[in-house]
């Protein structure tokens, strides 16, 4: 969302760069018009007017897909009018949806069974998987806390100071204290050693970063995971790891598969990945894996009927179109493991 702003006397209509008799009179910025217009007068304004936008291909600083294949975008408009959230209605793209999640985690090396479902959901960007994994996080401690008769009103989360503005929006939103690992000269992530040292009897986790924001560097999971099990070992806790994998979570299970950083790793509960980022798919889809059941607690989960059927949803949004959930469906079919081959 962007946070409006107050007109100057100046700039409280709308021109035309076009001659018409439909815009002789200059439109109102911030009001609607008394009288409507056609749709081509309406197009032509609005046209004229996007013509000021950068090119999306040569938008190098957001780092997000901008070009899909045409099929692909036959799909997405086919399917521009969907909201999937309606199961009942739209049987198949719920489908495609699960699918996707299955395919991730096993892409992400969860521990499945043959014929074990996987546990994730598909999210408006890697922000709101961030926002549904965090509150995760929280309840599970808030619970285990309660359970033990200790206070659970200071929870915090351990990450490093080179962490994308959405964990620090989830730690203000939800209430939560953010402890930053500070960086230093020539060392751009969070150190493990020293994220360990700041984890407390109150953490409710640790957030490593696969593909920093800052250079891109993966950020050592493996030895987050070695120590922390250490710590917990001495002290009795259970503090947990999130993966946050916006960047990378599509780069590494390719480029470098023997690099333990996913679900291999024991102590790593959700790894949330961005589709519209190396996910091949324009924005905005995002994904949140979690290992297990177990690690989802089941009073975050909500069972609703009014649309028709028993639909358990875990999201911060209800409406939501089907588009993206479609185009990353034909991204991963579409290209497969094979895919590696491109990337190398």
């Amino acid at each position: 969302m962007v946070l409006s702003k107050t007109a100057s006397e100046t700039d409280v209509s709308v021109h035309s760069t076009f001659a018409s008799r439909y815009v002789r009179t200059s439109l109102p910025r911030f009001k609607m018009p008394e009288n409507s217009i056609p749709k081509e007068a309406a197009y032509q304004i609005i046209n004229d007017e996007l013509m000021l936008d950068g090119n999306p291909r040569l938008n190098l600083a957001s780092f997000v897909t901008t070009w899909m294949e045409p099929e692909c975008d036959k799909l997405i408009m086919d399917s521009i009018n969907k909201n999937y959230v309606d199961m009942d209605e739209y049987p198949v793209t719920t489908e495609l949806q699960n699918r996707c999640v299955n395919i991730i985690a096993h892409l992400f090396n969860a521990p499945l069974g043959e014929s074990e479902a996987a546990v994730g959901v598909g999210t408006v960007g890697s922000s709101e998987a961030i926002m549904l994994a965090g509150l995760a996080f929280k309840r599970k401690w808030q619970n285990k806390r309660k359970a033990e008769g200790k206070p659970y009103d200071k929870p915090n989360i351990v990450t490093g100071a080179n962490v994308q503005v959405c964990w620090e929006k989830f730690a203000r939103y939800f209430e939560v204290e953010l402890k930053e690992v500070k960086l230093r000269e020539g060392y751009y992530v969070m150190d493990p050693v020293k994220a360990v040292e700041m984890v407390d009897e109150n953490t409710i986790c640790v957030a490593a970063i696969l593909g920093s924001t800052l250079n891109g560097e993966f950020e050592d999971v493996k030895l987050l995971n070695d120590l922390l099990i250490k710590k917990n070992k001495e002290t009795g806790w259970d503090t947990p790891i999130h993966v946050d994998a916006a960047s990378g979570g599509f780069i590494a299970p390719f480029l470098y598969p023997e690099l333990e950083w996913d679900f291999r790793l024991p102590l790593v509960k959700s790894i949330n990945v961005s589709g519209h980022k190396y996910g091949l798919v324009y924005a905005g889809i995002g994904w949140v894996i979690w290992r297990s059941k177990e690690d989802l607690p089941e009073e975050l989960i909500f069972h609703i009927n009014y649309l028709g059927a028993d639909q358990p949803t875990f999201t911060l949004n209800f409406s939501k179109g089907s588009s993206q959930v479609i185009a990353q469906y034909y991204q991963l079919i579409r290209l497969g493991y094979e895919v590696r081959t491109y990337l190398r």
